[in-house]
């Protein structure tokens, strides 16, 4: 064999090669896009809504995957029965009419068949007559508000407003309505378990309607590009039995009250001069010059200092599990496992005891207070600040000392 064809038959060995280990990557990859613990998988529906999505997604996956198979097969038989060998030109005819008619029905009868259950779910999941409860929800640079009006919801009466974020908890086996909108950009809003997606966009109110099945965390993600943040714009539902629910709700409208350990103490009045002008703690009070608490409520406005003119309420911040647009946990990893794993009955009274000492997160949350745009990129430096009139977009760096961090980590575990 010459070195010519040695050279050729090298690079044939080659591309054969490269091909194989291609497929195989592209078959691990897509393999690996198939695990049953996805916690964001919607071929586990935990809702009405979302059943009814992969009712309709698995047929068509079905028969798409069987066309697909088809497809390639007639494709890679016509590639080898029928590829160049040096022979003559074949024949060119006008083709066959009755083959093309048939390959013509076929595919408009698959599209019939594929149509008329989608637009029958499409309208279906879009039905909200049947609400029994309505939770605003309002999507920021980078986290979800989440408000509660007045209202008895699944049978639990809601005496004042709530005003949370991060986790949507709403009773179990009850149609919520979900008012959806944003304050700044598009985002968009989905937990794949419970239900479709859902613009939020400035100006208008999408309605959502979702229920879940049985107690447990099921997670979100925005799915509208939002900014430089968006992949960290998070965010958990959170099912619980109506019980529980009512404690949930008896614990949110407790207001915050003055701290008897001195190092909360002292991190109250940190929070008061640093912290208070954009974050809402129902229940703090201005401090008269004798170091008392008066009867006057300090209250934020977060209108001034931010883009989006809010900011996460943090009255009872160490009730849920997650912080900072739901990007990391406050729970560490083993109490974390533990509240995910709980069975439906244990859940509950594990999730309403919040975040304990043995069970705090500490090194992610000190972190984020000592720098947020470091742990969290946001448009919040004094150059960006300016090109926004002068307010921040996301939580700047408040360059704080760590006794500053020390005390305003203690008085905010009392927030439970």
């Amino acid at each position: 064999m010459s070195g010519v064809e040695q050279r050729v038959s090298t690079v044939r060995f080659v591309k054969q090669r490269s091909g194989i280990v291609l497929a195989i990557v592209a078959a691990a990859v897509m393999l690996g896009g198939c695990a049953r613990n996805a916690p964001q998988d919607t071929f586990q529906p935990a809702g009405e809504n979302a059943r009814r999505i992969n009712n309709l997604q698995l047929p068509v996956f079905i028969i798409a995957g069987v066309v697909f198979a088809i497809v390639l097969g007639m494709v890679l038989f016509i590639v080898v029965r029928y590829r160049d060998r040096g022979q003559e030109m074949p024949k060119q005819t006008h083709g066959k009419p009755a083959l093309e008619i048939v390959l013509t029905i076929i595919p408009a009868i698959i599209l019939i068949g594929v149509g008329i259950p989608t637009v029958s779910t499409v309208f279906s999941l879009a039905k909200t007559s049947d609400t029994q409860c309505v939770i605003n929800v309002t999507g920021q640079q980078w986290w979800w508000e989440y408000e509660y009006p007045v209202q008895t919801c699944g049978g639990v009466n809601i005496a004042e407003p709530i005003v949370t974020s991060g986790e949507l908890v709403l009773p179990t086996k009850v149609h919520v309505l979900l008012r959806i909108t944003s304050n700044d950009v598009i985002h968009s809003y989905w937990i794949p378990k419970l239900n479709g997606k859902r613009d939020a966009v400035p100006g208008r109110i999408h309605p959502l309607r979702m229920e879940a099945d049985q107690p447990g965390i099921y997670a979100g993600q925005c799915t509208e590009f939002c900014g430089l943040s968006h992949a960290r714009m998070r965010m958990d539902a959170v099912g619980l039995y109506t019980a529980d629910f009512a404690t949930w709700v008896a614990n949110q409208l407790q207001l915050a009250p003055k701290p008897t350990d001195a190092m909360a103490l002292r991190g109250e009045d940190t929070f008061r001069t640093q912290c208070s002008r954009c974050h809402q703690v129902n229940g703090l009070m201005e401090e008269n010059a004798d170091g008392t608490n008066s009867d006057k409520p300090v209250i934020s406005f977060p209108d001034l200092y931010v883009v989006a003119g809010n900011a996460p309420n943090l009255t009872n911040l160490m009730t849920r599990t997650t912080f900072a647009g739901a990007t990391w946990d406050l729970l560490n990893d083993q109490c974390r496992k533990a509240l995910h794993d709980a069975s439906p009955d244990k859940f509950g009274a594990l999730y309403l005891k919040g975040v304990t000492p043995d069970c705090f997160n500490e090194a992610d949350l000190r972190e984020w207070i000592r720098n947020a745009p470091a742990k969290k990129p946001m448009y919040s430096s004094e150059a960006q600040k300016a090109q926004n009139g002068g307010k921040y977009r996301g939580m700047p760096n408040l360059n704080l000392t760590d006794n500053q961090i020390d005390e305003i980590i203690a008085y905010l575990l009392e927030r439970k």
